[in-house]
């Protein structure tokens, strides 16, 4: 299928690695000119080089924390025209409540659902008017299924949702979307440090925890960082016009609600 995106232009946020990096790759080989970013000036070269080897589109690394406002400006000036923009962010640790200070919650807040917002808010009157947008923001299957460990996660990803559904609906009659993709367990660097924190807590090795965390997946596996890119790349399409302010379960089919 041919996706409709060759010659746009995409920001992928986060991008060096893990589904950020999956995501700027399955859009690169659709043709998108995709600028991709990172705070780790080697990762982020050698990850534009891997990315290039499959692109038809050009590849363009910023190095930039998205966390600040001259981050966010920098990446911004690299891609002022942006029809896709890809919002992610690494996520703060599991925890216990009565642990979390000022501090820690404010941190979560500034990176997953300030940085965000002010990318979107930076962006999207410039899709509108041109009438093609595709947002699309990477959060957790936390967002639908809670867990207190999750909490500084969960509290600023669900913020970050319930805005975006507003903004949903304002921005569709300019055939601007925004949509969320919720993904669990997979086969990423943060899924190798959940392994680490289970060997640490439950004394297995690194085998048995990463066995256990695929036992939790109903599909018996981690999902593969090409799968949640190629998923991606389709919401940003011209095919998925008419589908915005949705929530995208990744998960294997594990969770078990309705909605």
């Amino acid at each position: 299928m041919d996706l409709g995106l060759s010659g746009r232009k995409a920001i992928i946020c986060a991008s060096s690695r893990g589904l950020g990096k999956a995501c700027a790759a399955a859009l690169a080989r659709e043709g998108v000119d995709v600028v991709i970013n990172g705070r780790d000036v080697e990762r982020l070269e050698i990850a534009a080089k891997e990315i290039s080897r499959t692109a038809k589109g050009a590849v363009t690394p910023v190095a930039a924390d998205i966390n600040t406002a001259e981050g966010r400006a920098k990446l911004i000036s690299a891609c002022p025209q942006a029809d896709i923009l890809v919002n992610n962010n690494e996520g703060p640790p599991p925890g216990a409540f009565q642990q979390w200070d000022e501090t820690q919650w404010q941190a979560a807040l500034d990176a997953n659902l300030l940085a965000p917002v002010f990318m979107i808010k930076a962006l999207i009157e410039g899709m509108k008017q041109r009438r093609f947008g595709r947002i699309v923001n990477i959060t957790s299957a936390m967002v639908k299924a809670p867990r207190s460990p999750m909490g500084l996660s969960t509290a600023a990803r669900s913020g970050l949702t319930a805005i975006c559904k507003g903004l949903s609906v304002d921005a569709a009659p300019f055939n601007v979307t925004i949509n969320n993709m919720l993904p669990e367990r997979f086969d990423t660097d943060r899924q190798k440090q959940m392994a680490e924190l289970a060997m640490a807590f439950k004394k297995i090795t690194y085998e048995e925890a990463r066995a256990e965390i695929a036992q939790s997946i109903a599909a018996k596996r981690m999902g593969d960082p090409a799968e949640f890119g190629d998923a991606c790349a389709f919401l940003c399409s011209a095919q998925a016009g008419f589908i915005s302010g949705q929530n995208l379960q990744l998960d294997g089919g594990s969770y078990p609600g309705l909605i």
